[in-house]
């Protein structure tokens, strides 16, 4: 790494430190649509951007767990930007075989839920900063489909 390279990173981490950056939080997780083949379902998060100006979304990584097994992942490429001053609601849809919730039954119990752990990254491009990462977690229960919902 050269010399300008090393102090660029220097100044962009002192400056990063002392630099607020939007808040983020997943809001809900729910049951979105049931085809024949899958379910699909719907993480909304919420992100309060503290600066007057629009903040570009680089892409929204997923990654969603049940029994400590990887039943959905991907990534959203550039899915918009954070208005200024605001709060912007992102949807990450999600896509499950239904194969996948097959394998989870001993999880599954009387009450037809599922038990889960959902990662998402959401890569923001503050300027002067450059790209970061707000790591997001939830945990909780999602609802499967019944027979009603597939027909």
């Amino acid at each position: 790494m050269s010399f300008l390279e090393k102090a660029k990173a220097f100044m962009a981490e002192k400056v990063a430190a002392h630099v607020k950056t939007p808040e983020a939080s997943v809001t809900d997780v729910d049951l979105k649509h049931v085809s024949l083949n899958s379910v699909e379902y719907l993480a909304k998060i919420t992100v309060d951007n503290p600066y007057g100006v629009d903040i570009p979304i680089c892409d929204i990584a997923y990654l969603l767990r049940s029994a400590g097994r990887e039943i959905a992942s991907g990534t959203i490429p550039d899915p918009g930007s954070l208005k200024g001053h605001d709060r912007t609601l992102l949807e990450v849809q999600m896509k499950v075989a239904h194969s996948l919730l097959v394998s989870l039954a001993k999880d599954i119990g009387a009450d037809w839920d599922i038990d889960y752990e959902l990662e998402i990254g959401l890569t923001i491009d503050l300027p002067v900063i450059g790209n970061i990462t707000l790591p997001l977690e939830r945990k909780g229960e999602i609802k499967l489909p019944t027979l009603s919902d597939v027909f």
